[in-house]
C-alpha cells in the first residue's frame, strides 16, 4: 500500500482519536479479525448477525495498528499500547471514505464494470485484453460491493497501471458510493436485465442504478456500452464520451463472422464501419462472450492498444470460478454455473449447453432470487426457453417448480422429446441423474442463484463421474 499518515487517516474518515497508541505506520486494511495481522488497520463493520465493535480487544491483541470503531464496546485496559483507536459515526461509510482518499494517492487509471449479467466475465476479459501493454489489477472473486470494492482499492499501489474494478448492486445509491470511492476513468455497462428487479421495481430503475457508475465523470471520462441492449441503446449525454459496441447494430465496434465453439468464441471486428479482418478469440463459450469481448476490445482501443496486442492479451485470459466452468468427465460432462441466476444469465447458459457436442442435454435449475413481482413469469420464461432449445431433461428444485413446468410444456414441440422432473431436495435429484438417467456422453448444466448453494450438486456429480 501507498503511505498514509495518521492525520490523513483521521481526516479522511472524519473521526477522532479516543485512544492514542504508538503509531509507527500500517501495512494493510482488514475487516475480519480472523485474518488480521500485525500492523493492519482494522475497521469494525456491523452486519445483520454480527458487530465487529465487539472484537476490538482481539484485534488489538493481534497487533492492529489502528482500530476504527463506531461504538465503544471494549475495555480500555485491554487495548495494547501500539493500537490507536479512532471513533467515527459509521464504520461502513468510513471504509468507503478511506478508500476514496487512498484512491486519490494513486497515479493509475480505473476501469469500472457493472451490468445485470456478465460483470465478472467482462472483468476477466478486460484484464486479459489490457495485459499485453499494461500491468493490470482486477477485482478478486466477488469483491464487488460496498465492502469488497474498497478492500480491492486498498490492494492497489502505484506499481499498477490500471485497476479493473467490478461493481455490483442490489439497490439505488450503492454504485454511486462505490464510484465516489473508485473514481473510474472508464466505465463499462454490460447490459440492463432483470437482476434485482424485486428490489428496484423496474428495468428503468435498474438502468438508473447502473448509470450511477458515471456520477463522478467529467468530459475526459468514457462510458462503453453494449447498444444491442434495448435500454442501454437509449443512453445519451454531452457530459462525457460514449463508445458503443454491438453484434446486431452497426456502431463503433461490431462483431462479424461469429463462430461459437464448445468452449470458445471467434469473430472478426468491424471498427467504425470497416471490417479489420483481424480474428479475435476468447476461451469462454457462448454468444454473451462476444458482447463481453467487444466491451474489452473497446476499452483496450480507448487506452491506446492495437488490435494485434489485444488479440495477444486475450490469450492470457484467466477466468473466475463457478462461472460457466465446463468439466469434461469420463462418463458425462458438467457445466458448473452456480454463482448467480436471472433470466438473461439462464438463457446464456442454455445457449452454451446447446453448442456443446453432447449425447443428451440436461439442465438442473433452482430459484432465481430477487425477481419480485415478475418471479413466476421469469421462471416460466426460462422453462419455455429450455424446451425451445433442445433440452432433453429439465430438472428443477425450489419454490418455482410449477412455473418452470408450465413454461417447459409451453415450449415443447414435436421436434424434441423432452422430459421435466421436479424434486424437493438435492439428493433425490442427484440420485435420479446418477442411477436412472445419465449415460455416457451426456452433459449436465447446473445453475441457480448463489443462495441456493447448487455447487453441492456439482460436487456430488463430480465425485461420481469416474
Amino acid at each position: 500500500m501507498e503511505h498514509m499518515t495518521l492525520d490523513e487517516i483521521v481526516k479522511a474518515v472524519q473521526g477522532e482519536i479516543v485512544i492514542p497508541g504508538k503509531f509507527t505506520g500500517f501495512n494493510l486494511v482488514s475487516t475480519d479479525t480472523r485474518k488480521i495481522e500485525k500492523g493492519n488497520i482494522f475497521i469494525a463493520l456491523k452486519g445483520e448477525k454480527f458487530d465487529a465493535n465487539d472484537y476490538i480487544e482481539e484485534a488489538s491483541s493481534k497487533g492492529a495498528a489502528i482500530c476504527i470503531v463506531d461504538q465503544i464496546k471494549y475495555n480500555s485496559e485491554e487495548i495494547q499500547k501500539d493500537t490507536t483507536i479512532i471513533k467515527v459515526e459509521d464504520t461502513g461509510k468510513a471504509l468507503l471514505d478511506l478508500a476514496e482518499f487512498y484512491r486519490s494517492k494513486l497515479n493509475l487509471k480505473v476501469v469500472a464494470i457493472t451490468g445485470s449479467t456478465g460483470k465478472t466475465s467482462t472483468k476477466d476479459l478486460v484484464a486479459a485484453a489490457l495485459s499485453s501493454k499494461y500491468k493490470v489489477f482486477k477485482t478478486e472473486g466477488n469483491f464487488n460491493n460496498q465492502i469488497g470494492l474498497p478492500l480491492m482499492i486498498f490492494k492497489l499501489d502505484n506499481n499498477y497501471d490500471i485497476a479493473v474494478l467490478e461493481m455490483g448492486m442490489n439497490n439505488l445509491d450503492e454504485i454511486h458510493s462505490m464510484a465516489k470511492a473508485a473514481r473510474p476513468d472508464i466505465a463499462l455497462i454490460t447490459n440492463v436485465g432483470t437482476a434485482h428487479i424485486g428490489m428496484l421495481g423496474s428495468r428503468e430503475n435498474i438502468l438508473k442504478a447502473k448509470l450511477e457508475i458515471t456520477d463522478f465523470f467529467d468530459h475526459k471520462s468514457i462510458l462503453v456500452i453494449n447498444t444491442d441492449n434495448d435500454l442501454l441503446s437509449t443512453v445519451k449525454t454531452d457530459k462525457f464520451k460514449i463508445v458503443k459496441t454491438a453484434v446486431d447494430n452497426d456502431v463503433e465496434f461490431k462483431a462479424e463472422d461469429i463462430e461459437l465453439g464448445e468452449a470458445s468464441v471467434d469473430f472478426t471486428l468491424r471498427e467504425n464501419g470497416h471490417n479489420t479482418g483481424e480474428k479475435f478469440h476468447a476461451d469462454v463459450p457462448g454468444k454473451h462472450t462476444i458482447y463481453n469481448s467487444l466491451l474489452a476490445i473497446a476499452c483496450g482501443k480507448v487506452l491506446g492498444i492495437e488490435n494485434k496486442d489485444i488479440i495477444q492479451g486475450l490469450k492470457n485470459l484467466q477466468t473466475t470460478a463457478m462461472r460457466l466452468d465446463i468439466i469434461k468427465g469420463s462418463k458425462f460432462n458438467i457445466i458448473d454455473d452456480c454463482y448467480n441466476a436471472n433470466t438473461e444469465s439462464m438463457r446464456a447458459a442454455i445457449e452454451v449447453l446447446k453448442n456443446i457436442n453432447s449425447n443428451r442435454r440436461v439442465v438442473v435449475l433452482g430459484t432465481m432470487g430477487e425477481q419480485g413481482k415478475i418471479a413466476f413469469e421469469a421462471h416460466r420464461a426460462v422453462g419455455k426457453y429450455a424446451a425451445e432449445n433442445g433440452v432433453d431433461l429439465l430438472i428443477t428444485l425450489g419454490e418455482f417448480n410449477n412455473a418452470y413446468e408450465e413454461g417447459f410444456k409451453l415450449g415443447l414441440t414435436n421436434k424434441f422429446k423432452s422430459e421435466f422432473k421436479a424434486f424437493d431436495d438435492y439428493d433425490k435429484a442427484v440420485d435420479y441423474l446418477l442411477n436412472e438417467y445419465l449415460k455416457s456422453g451426456d452433459t449436465v448444466l447446473v445453475k441457480a442463484s448463489r443462495a441456493e448453494k447448487f455447487e453441492k450438486i456439482v460436487d456430488k456429480l463430480k465425485k461420481n463421474n469416474g
